[in-house]
């Protein structure tokens, strides 16, 4: 089951919107649109685009915005991205939000929802030390992940200020079993008239 949507989710490092992003856009029949993975697949694969995003991140840089939102424009372009969407991790600022805004007017469409991952601070923290634990992530040190959590608050929790007006976010408490967390996700988007297939 295809169903026309075209959301995103927010959330702090370590909230799993990862996973739940997963979990939404298959019971939706939707892409995950994920700036990370794309950037991951053009390192691994070598491209121009991955050499360029490799050098960047080398500098202790984040992508520029207009390279992130060119990626995305061209992703959401693609044929099984025309009924709907989930984006992860963009727009990550009030100016990739004004980027995504003009992309999607142009083309006659906006967002349906924004779910927001609500997941206290320390909660992440615990998440991403656990994560660092188990899979031997040595980039997920505690200072690392402070700063990461930082950006967020200082740079894409505003985007919310931005959609919050608009009526389309819908913050779901993201703490307790993955399930349980699913469920309240689909139960914010059935209220929006967007029928989930479980």
């Amino acid at each position: 089951m295809t169903a026309s949507a075209r959301l995103l989710i927010v959330g702090p490092q370590g909230s799993g919107k990862g996973t739940q992003g997963v979990r939404i856009a298959e019971a939706l029949g939707i892409p995950v649109v994920s700036t990370g993975d794309m950037f991951r697949a053009n390192i691994k694969a070598g491209t121009e685009l991955g050499q360029q995003v490799t050098a960047i991140l080398d500098a202790g840089d984040l992508v520029p915005d207009e390279l992130t939102s060119a990626i995305v424009r061209d992703r959401l372009s693609q044929d099984d991205a025309t009924t709907g969407f989930l984006l992860d991790g963009y727009p990550r600022n009030t100016h990739q939000v004004e980027h995504l805004d003009e992309f999607l007017s142009a083309r006659g469409e906006s967002l349906d929802a924004v779910i927001l991952l609500d997941v206290p601070r320390e909660e992440s923290i615990a998440r991403l030390a656990l994560r660092a634990t188990e899979q031997g992530r040595t980039d997920d040190t505690p200072e690392a992940i402070s700063h990461r959590l930082d950006i967020y608050e200082k740079e894409t929790a505003p985007i919310l200020s931005v959609y919050g007006p608009r009526g389309i976010v819908d913050a779901v408490d993201g703490t307790g079993e993955l399930d349980e967390i699913t469920q309240r996700i689909f139960g914010a988007l059935d209220a929006r008239g967007i029928s989930v297939a479980v």
